[in-house]
């Protein structure tokens, strides 16, 4: 017990709390806090971004999905007006199903995923890959021209969405 480094430490802490976040948000009844505990499972993924050394993704993971997408997801549910009177109820056999269709996947996963080996960034040890100037070297020096193309023609698309929205105007 006394050869675990702080990492690994930040590890299982990162992973029992999001661990606990996602089960919060299948078995949480109120579909906003829900949605909230998922926010946190998100938090808790990007902390084992950080821990693997991936800034950026880290980064990324947090502004897109606990962003933009769960604001998305609020704003759906929201909109929803959500009530247990309009809910259609689950008979019991259809939980029984369900639970054992949902055990069923957990095996068939465990059995694919009992083979496999380490990743490549743990066995080999320290890796620098995720940082943010190595991938804006990789980016700006090796993809430059493809870079370049899809930010033009995201552009192109961006003009295009407006011109197609835009109403016509009345002479």
């Amino acid at each position: 017990m006394l050869g675990y480094t702080i990492t690994q430490w930040l590890f299982g802490i990162l992973s029992f709390m999001a661990i606990m976040f996602a089960l919060m948000v299948v078995f949480t009844r109120n579909p906003i806090h829900s949605v909230l505990y998922l926010v946190l499972t998100f938090f808790c993924i990007a902390g084992h971004y950080l821990l693997m050394n991936a800034q950026f993704l880290a980064v990324v993971h947090i502004a897109v999905y606990a962003g933009a997408i769960m604001v998305l997801f609020l704003f759906v549910i929201m909109l929803m007006n959500l009530n247990e009177d309009t809910e259609p109820q689950k008979t019991m056999i259809t939980k029984l199903i369900a639970g054992v269709i949902g055990g069923l996947f957990l095996l068939v996963l465990v059995g694919a995923l009992k083979g496999t080996e380490q990743l490549a960034i743990t066995k080999y040890g320290y890796s620098e890959a995720g940082l943010m100037k190595n991938l804006g070297r990789v980016l700006f020096k090796e993809y430059l021209f493809p870079f370049e193309i899809v930010s033009v023609l995201l552009l192109a698309a961006l003009v295009g969405a407006i011109m197609l929205g835009k109403k016509e105007a009345k002479e």
